[in-house]
């Protein structure tokens, strides 16, 4: 039995109802006319590579995607986050891990967002719409940037920590992901026009998290 066939049976077993493809292309044209839930997708696939079947899926579709890598290097998880991926397992996983994943992905679904407008200094963000505006400006960013910066600003002065985000914003109150916090924080600083060593919103509080405060409200930690 092929990987690809004993993971869809345990999936089943765990109660997913599971439509394998056994290419890209084959993949595409099943989110498109199926518009499943969520989509597991492989890396290594035999008629494309699979970070261009993300980007092609992206394209069309913002079905939530968990990316299957056989690499767990940085320049690898940033480059499948950057694509469009929500979340990523590393090689070899087992059947209750992508379980856990494609939960978690399946319960974010926007339930972060709240009715109100948040504003910190010249940063407002609408979770209704899911837009941020800085500066009279909007920022273009991905649905988990957004996430992010909405649970920080949502907390303004407040030291959070990457375990909490990573509870909170991917609901995944487990170790092994803090490169994701961090790609994804500094994303964030890009396109707040700052950095870590000259912040204005994002100011890291070294060995304990990261606070969002306005321009001004106090120097950095």
């Amino acid at each position: 039995m092929s990987i690809r066939a004993s993971l869809s049976e345990a999936l089943q077993e765990l109660g997913h109802a599971v439509t394998p493809a056994a290419t890209g292309m084959d993949g595409l044209n099943r989110v498109v006319s199926l518009r499943p839930d969520v989509l597991v997708l492989d890396i290594g696939l035999p008629d494309l590579d699979g970070r261009e079947v993300l980007r092609m899926v992206r394209a069309v579709s913002r079905v939530p995607i968990v990316v299957a890598t056989a690499l767990g290097a940085e320049n690898e998880i940033v480059q499948v986050l950057d694509a469009g991926a929500d979340d990523y397992v590393v090689k070899p996983f087992g059947a209750g891990q992508l379980d856990a994943r494609i939960r978690a992905v399946l319960r974010r679904g926007g339930a972060h967002a709240a009715p109100e407008a948040v504003v910190v200094g010249g940063l407002r963000l609408e979770p209704a719409s899911r837009t941020a505006v800085l500066d009279g400006e909007e920022l273009d960013l991905n649905r988990r940037e957004f996430d992010v910066l909405h649970y920080l600003a949502s907390r303004p002065g407040q030291v959070v920590s990457k375990q909490e985000l990573l509870a909170e914003v991917w609901q995944l109150p487990y170790g092994g992901a803090d490169k994701t916090v961090d790609v994804h924080l500094s994303w964030l600083r890009r396109k707040l026009g700052e950095t870590a060593k000259d912040p204005r919103y994002l100011h890291t509080v070294r060995g304990v998290g990261v606070r969002l405060d306005g321009p001004g409200a106090r120097g950095s930690a």
